[in-house]
Order: C-alpha cells, then sequence, then structure tokens
C-alpha cells in the first residue's frame, strides 16, 4: 500500500510540528466525510470507489465492447476532468510503440491538431465518445461538432447515433439535448462528482474500457485507497493525511513550488493530470502550492541545474516504481569503448534506481525537500489507489489552507474575455 516517505522532508520541518498539526489534519478529512467543509455539494467522489456498482461496470464494459467492434479508432473529446485522468492512466499502461485505440480531441483550439487528427482517422473506422456536463464548453463543443459532421457524413444519422456515446449531465444541458434527440447512449457525470475528481466515473472507466484497460482492478485498488484513509484512520497511519500536512508545511516554510518527478516517462500524463487537481483546487484568494511536473532522468538535462542551485521555493514530490514489467540487461563489449563495462550484467532499472536516488540525496543536500511516494509497478490496481490518494490529499490540503478545494471561480475569467473578443452574443 502507498506510503510517503517523509524522511527528506524532516531535515526542513521538525517533527513537533507535525504532531502539532495533527487535530487540524484528522478534522479537514473528518469534514470530507460529514460534508461540513467549503464546497460540501462536490464530495460525491470521497465514497465513490466503494459506491460503483457491478452493473455499472458491467455496462460501461459492455458499450466499451460495442463501440470496440463499431471502430478501429475511439475519439474521446474532453478537456480538463473529462480528458486528464483517463488520458493520465491510458498512457501508463500502454505500449508507446503501439497504434492507440483511442484518441484525444476538444482538449485544445488548435487548428492544426484538429486537421491532423482528423486526417489521420480518414481511412479508420471511427466512432466517438464526448464528455460534457453543459455541452457548451468551447474546445470540447468545438471538437464535437467536428467529429459528428465527419461521423455522419460518412455513415448517415442512424448509424452515427450507434457510434456515438454522450457522457453528460443527467437531465439538462446542451449536451443532453443533442444526446437524446439524437438517441445516444448515455452515462450520467455525478452531479456532485467534479471533473478534476472524475476519473473514477464513467467520465474516465469508459475511455480506459475501450482501450482494454482492466477498469475493475482500477476501482479496486481505488476501494483500497478509501478503507486506508477513511475518517477512522489515525493521522500517523493514514497517507493521504501525511502527504497533505507535509506539503502544507512546507509551504509555510516557504516552499511554494511542488515538482511532481517520476523516472518512466509513462507516468509524464499522470503529472498533467496531478497538476490539474491541485492547481485548480488550491490556488485561490492569493494561496496555492504551485504545482509542476518533471520527467527524469530527461529533465535533468534541462532544469536539474536549476532545481539544483536556483531559487529554494522548490521541493519535490517522488513518485517511484520498484519493479518495472520489462527485464534488460546493459551486455559487456568487447572493446568497452564507451566505459559502461562496469554496469554489465545489470538491468536497466537498477541504473535508473541509481539516479533517483542520487538525484534525491543531490536535491536535498542542495536545499530542496523530498517527499518519496513507492509504488510496486505500474498497473491498473496501484494506479487506481494512486488517483484517490492524491485526491485524498488533495481535499485535505485544501481545507489546511483555508480554500474551498472544489471550485474554480479564476477559470472562467478567460472565458468571458475569449467569448467577447469572439463577438459571441451577451458578451
Amino acid at each position: 500500500m502507498i506510503f510517503p516517505d517523509l524522511s527528506s522532508v524532516l531535515p526542513f520541518v521538525s517533527q513537533s510540528e507535525f504532531d502539532a498539526l495533527k487535530p487540524e489534519a484528522e478534522f479537514s478529512n473528518a469534514l470530507l466525510h460529514t460534508g461540513q467543509g467549503a464546497g460540501s455539494d462536490f464530495l460525491g467522489w470521497v465514497s465513490l470507489p466503494s459506491e460503483i456498482s457491478p452493473e455499472l461496470l458491467a455496462d460501461i464494459s459492455s458499450t466499451a465492447r460495442h463501440l470496440q467492434q463499431k471502430a478501429d479508432t475511439v475519439i474521446i473529446i474532453g478537456i480538463g476532468g473529462s480528458y486528464l485522468g483517463s488520458k493520465a492512466v491510458f498512457e501508463a499502461l500502454r505500449d508507446p510503440f503501439a497504434a492507440p485505440k483511442i484518441v484525444f480531441a476538444g482538449h485544445t483550439l488548435s487548428e492544426d491538431y484538429m486537421s491532423q487528427l482528423m486526417e489521420a482517422t480518414k481511412d479508420r473506422e471511427i466512432a466517438a465518445v464526448v464528455i460534457s456536463k453543459s455541452g457548451t464548453t468551447t474546445e470540447p463543443a468545438v471538437a464535437f461538432r467536428i467529429v459528428k459532421q465527419e461521423i455522419e457524413k460518412r455513415y448517415g444519422p442512424q448509424e452515427a447515433a450507434s457510434r456515438i456515446v454522450a457522457i453528460t449531465d443527467s437531465s439538462r444541458g446542451a449536451l443532453k439535448k443533442v444526446a437524446t434527440e439524437a438517441g445516444y447512449k448515455t452515462f450520467t457525470i455525478p452531479d456532485d462528482v467534479g471533473g478534476r475528481f472524475s476519473v473514477l466515473t464513467p467520465v474516465g472507466l469508459l475511455p480506459l474500457a475501450i482501450a482494454g484497460i482492466d477498469i475493475e482492478a482500477l476501482v479496486s485498488g481505488a476501494r483500497q485507497m478509501e478503507q486506508v484513509t477513511g475518517p477512522q484512520i489515525p493521522f500517523e497511519k493514514n497517507p493521504a493525511a501525511q502527504y497533505a500536512a507535509a506539503r502544507y508545511l512546507l509551504y509555510k516554510h516557504g516552499f511554494l513550488v511542488e515538482i511532481l518527478a517520476s523516472y518512466e516517462p509513462s507516468l509524464q500524463y499522470l503529472g498533467e493530470w496531478w497538476k490539474q487537481l491541485f492547481g485548480e483546487s488550491e490556488g485561490k484568494q492569493n494561496k496555492g502550492i504551485f504545482p509542476a511536473s518533471v520527467s527524469f532522468t530527461t529533465d535533468l538535462h534541462s532544469l536539474g541545474q536549476y532545481i539544483q542551485e536556483g531559487e529554494r521555493i522548490l521541493f519535490e514530490t517522488v513518485l517511484s516504481v520498484r519493479e518495472p514489467s520489462h527485464t534488460l540487461k546493459i551486455e559487456k563489449a568487447q572493446d568497452d569503448g564507451d566505459g559502461l563495462n562496469f554496469l554489465a550484467g545489470r538491468r536497466l532499472s537498477e541504473v535508473n534506481h541509481k539516479a533517483e536516488l542520487g538525484t534525491s540525496e543531490a536535491h536535498v543536500s542542495g536545499g530542496v525537500p523530498n517527499i518519496r511516494i513507492e509504488i510496486p509497478r505500474i498497473s491498473p490496481t496501484t494506479l487506481g489507489e494512486l488517483l484517490y490518494f492524491f485526491e485524498k490529499a488533495c481535499g485535505i490540503g485544501g481545507y489546511l489552507l483555508g480554500v474551498n478545494p472544489f471550485d474554480q471561480p479564476g477559470v472562467e475569467v478567460y472565458k468571458k474575455n475569449m467569448f467577447r473578443l469572439l463577438g459571441k452574443p451577451g458578451f
């Protein structure tokens, strides 16, 4: 089970500070379960893993098989929480050199990206999953219009309806209206689950099932983490509360930027999901840790210098994978021209782990606190654990910080300006 290693935080934060924060951290965790804190209308994610029914999982799996039979490529349309969770798990588990079963649209307004996607799928059998609570968020709404028109042009309206699934509000909104009129299969985004906490709803589970990922194992991992982070678990044994407390205390000591570091390229998009989760939840009232992410060892050759010797406002959360899924040993060379024979017979993962440990030592000695989170391997179960762990820590951390972790009023500012500049009626 995931539990953060805080030994490299203690040189920067005293044990007495952790002890003093215990009552507040436990109270913040309890608020997530009693619904007495800010944003209580959006706490459905807290008990979501244990409440996902076998019938819903079966329905999602059946729909995924239907779309797999219809198409060799399914276009997933969504942005923010309607995109990043499934993208994170998909990228973590897929073969990076295999043709993807799913591709993503609606997360950008780039004309080049959308044109290239449509060109790449012109000779493929396609279907679509469109994800939006309202149906009017600009990026996915524009992408859906383009994809919907293409599907209808190819297959006709009746067949098109069998190739499009909508994940939206249960009763209202533009997308719900379109789906009902066209006869699309629909799934509901729960009213009490915000987008960035929605990966374990059909928002994340259907795309992942289409991609062939074991969603039951993903949910099982989240259920396990739900159990060990409940309000009955004392602070010392609660992994999410420990992580939230460490982040909060480092922030109070002037460490304003958190870097999520991983040594596996497949976890890059987990970092993107994590950035939205914490950035949108905590960045309010001129407060909050700025979340960033890096992929090591690659970024040691770009950002490594700054992390080691730049402004001392950074701390790292290192996501470590104990055992890779493959085995590759370094072989001995006859001439040893590259001087690497001292590594002969060792697995590449051993070299990677030594780089990880050496980097952490260097950064801590350079004034960068490190939190270490180890998972045994990258699998649906461990990813489910990890997703819920970060969600729970984020909720606790938001309450420690004194903000509502479940709204995002600042996101609306750019939209109003964009609509005004585009001449949208009413703006």
